[in-house]
């Protein structure tokens, strides 16, 4: 019979809604071989009474490394659904143990399973999990036309959200217990629910927003205090986002820096500081709006609400340029910054900045065509002075 990787510590074997009796021979083994079985209730139910088998804890996550630290030394297999890398606890344990102490068996993914079904191929499907995570999500990756597989929502959450955001129309179908003896197919909005479901939504028509920075002012909830259209798209140019990073977004305003930043990729990650809770309640909904729950709010002020924040790879100050202690505290950090100032005391704290730190310092002005009487008149925005370095 097969062997396990001799020097893996944990293996972890996906298993479909078949149970085990589409395992290959070396996740049998891992499974047979093992002094002790992790895994949740429905995975536990496959193996027989005598299997040495421990339900994970709920939650699980704060449990997880004492849990490891028990069993140290024993031969571990741990089951999950389907790919255990597919918004499993495959990735978990990967980042906290390294590749080298984790072996995956994948077994076929419920998406890999959905997309055959639908004859969908995996470049023209976005795939969204929002398993322990707000189904809010979804809005960022609307757009007419667009194919979505939706893991971990029911369809009534998920058409609740169509609704909202005006792609009403769309065509939804779910898919139960893939690759199992009980898989089913249901054709429109509502359908009784499993655990073991995945939705799929064929976009209808409905308003589409561009990921590229520099959405319009009215896709924001704000009360003025927004960073305008333009003056934003110049400001993420070169705040330059890549994924997997994270932003601090200070004196956040309506959140719209913090939220395109996010958008721009979905493993981004922003920190919005905004000392008005009425406003810091706002950034919440505009970042559910389009599509970027996890966005954190910390509602305080700077420089004292930044003591305690993880490290940034960019930062953005908004508001509070003048404030003591800001705009020293950001550049200490030594990552990628971009300042705006509006008043006369803004500028010259920026041009002080640039005189000691160099960068970039230009002047923004923005005209907008308006009705003047029986004709057409430019109405002036606000000057804004924008201050930008690189680490």
């Amino acid at each position: 019979m097969p062997k396990v990787r001799e020097k893996s510590l944990i293996t972890v074997v996906g298993i479909g809604a078949d149970g085990l009796a589409g395992l290959s021979e070396s996740a049998r083994a891992a499974i047979s071989g093992a002094e002790v079985v992790f895994g949740g209730p429905r995975q536990l139910a496959y193996l027989p009474e005598s299997a040495p088998k421990v339900p994970w804890p709920s939650p699980l996550l704060p449990a997880l490394d004492g849990l490891l630290a028990e069993h140290a030394g024993r031969r571990v297999c741990v089951l999950a659904s389907g790919d255990p890398l597919l918004s499993g606890i495959g990735t978990t344990l990967v980042k906290r143990l390294g590749i080298e102490d984790v072996e995956i068996l994948p077994a076929l993914s419920s998406v890999t399973l959905a997309r055959a079904r639908l004859g969908w191929s995996a470049e023209e499907t976005e795939v969204v999990t929002v398993v322990g995570r707000d189904v809010h999500r979804v809005n960022r990756v609307l757009a007419p036309g667009r194919r979505l597989l939706v893991l971990g929502s029911t369809s009534a959450a998920l058409g609740d959200l169509l609704e909202a955001r005006g792609y009403g129309d769309s065509r939804m179908t779910v898919l139960e217990e893939l690759g199992g003896p009980g898989e089913r197919r249901f054709d429109g909005w509502t359908h009784p629910g499993s655990v073991l479901s995945i939705v799929a939504v064929e976009c209808a028509a409905g308003p589409a927003l561009s990921l590229v920075g520099g959405l319009p002012d009215s896709a924001f909830e704000h009360d003025g205090q927004l960073t305008k259209r333009d003056l934003r798209a110049s400001a993420l140019a070169r705040l330059a986002p890549t994924p997997g990073e994270l932003l601090w977004d200070i004196g956040a305003g309506a959140g719209s820096i913090a939220i395109e930043w996010s958008r721009a990729h979905p493993l981004n990650r922003a920190i919005a500081v905004e000392r008005d809770p009425q406003r810091a309640a706002r950034i919440g909904r505009n970042a559910n709006t389009l599509g970027v729950p996890e966005l954190h709010v910390v509602t305080g002020s700077a420089p004292e609400a930044l003591a305690d924040l993880p490290e940034p790879d960019a930062i953005f100050v908004g508001g509070g340029v003048t404030v003591p202690g800001v705009l020293d505290g950001c550049l200490a950090t030594g990552v990628r910054l971009v300042a705006h100032g509006v008043t006369l005391e803004s500028e010259q704290a920026l041009a002080r900045a640039y005189t000691e730190h160099g960068g970039e310092l230009i002047r923004l002005s923005v005209e907008q065509a308006t009705p003047l009487g029986g004709f057409t008149g430019w109405t002036p925005g606000r000057t804004v002075t924008q201050w930008s370095v690189a680490s």
